[in-house]
């Protein structure tokens, strides 16, 4: 299976690899600020609002499984009352310069706990970032995580065990580095794992992702409706993940929309990577309503 987000990711996007995967997310949110990167925000709006509606009958929400967890922002936004600039304040604050990594995970601890919602979902993560899931874990963000290559390997046994149960699939900025065989092995974790080992409690996932719009989702689209998930994309607005590092980024995009017949006026046009949001559910559920009367009926998309 080939990723043709992989050329770009490789010759022509801003390389943040070097923030990927620090001890602590002091470097990421300062490579990331420094672009205006969005994508966590909408993440926090739209999947605060997912969680809502699958909890229309009441109950705990349901348990959220965040794919390039990185170091648990979306986590971060979801349990926690915060937003992303939240969370670019805290970074930037000189109490925490001369934090060692251990220092400042225990203060990150202690500022993240006193301000949990009261009853925030449960959010497992997993990221190729060994260094980045293990300051999540530390801090709190995440109820469990796992540091793994599912683009390359099966799921371990303690992310089955972890995504046993999960309701809700996320992913911000992701998809293009993950990609179809991910998405198989994320759901065969999930569906063919049912909570308590009868099939006939195997449980059909909500899957929530954002992918900047050259990307063609087709073919993780296939990948879950192969598995009863029928997939639509949101039509009433994109939203703008990040600025261009600079004019050769910029004129990449513009290529690779115009090849895909994508009118970049007013987005990338105007110098910001901007993404669309796909959801996937079950094929009865997403009969009842569709993605833009769900989202449109919530405050999700009011900004």
């Amino acid at each position: 299976m080939s990723n043709p987000y992989a050329r770009h990711n490789e010759q022509s996007k801003a390389n943040f690899d070097g923030v990927y995967d620090l001890p602590d997310p002091r470097g990421y949110f300062e490579a990331l600020g420094a672009l205006d990167y969005r994508a966590p925000e909408h993440g926090r709006r739209v999947f605060s609002a997912l969680l809502r509606a699958m909890r229309r009958g009441g109950g705990p929400p349901p348990r959220v499984l965040d794919l390039c967890c990185s170091y648990g922002v979306n986590a971060t936004l979801l349990k926690h009352d915060l937003i992303l600039d939240d969370l670019y304040a805290h970074y930037d604050s000189k109490e925490l310069t001369e934090l060692s990594s251990e220092e400042l995970t225990t203060t990150d601890a202690a500022f993240y706990a006193s301000r949990r919602n009261p009853s925030p979902p449960e959010v497992v993560g997993t990221d190729v970032a060994t260094n980045a899931v293990s300051y999540a874990l530390r801090a709190g963000l995440l109820d469990a995580g796992t540091a793994e290559n599912l683009e390359a390997y099966e799921p371990t046994g303690a992310l089955r065990r972890a995504a046993r149960g999960a309701g809700l699939v996320t992913v911000t900025g992701g998809v293009g580095y993950i990609w179809e065989r991910t998405f198989e092995r994320v759901l065969s974790s999930i569906m063919d794992n049912p909570p308590n080992g009868r099939p006939d409690d195997r449980t059909s996932p909500w899957v929530a992702a954002f992918a900047v719009r050259f990307v063609d989702y087709s073919p993780i689209a296939s990948v879950l409706a192969r598995r009863g998930l029928d997939t639509e994309k949101l039509s009433t607005r994109t939203f703008p993940q990040r600025r261009f590092e600079n004019a050769g980024e910029r004129e990449h995009v513009l290529r690779e929309l115009a090849a895909a017949g994508i009118d970049p006026a007013g987005k990338e046009e105007a110098g910001w990577y901007h993404a669309d949001l796909y959801l996937s559910r079950p094929a009865a559920e997403a009969s009842e309503v569709s993605t833009d009367d769900l989202l449109g009926a919530s405050e999700a998309l009011d900004y």
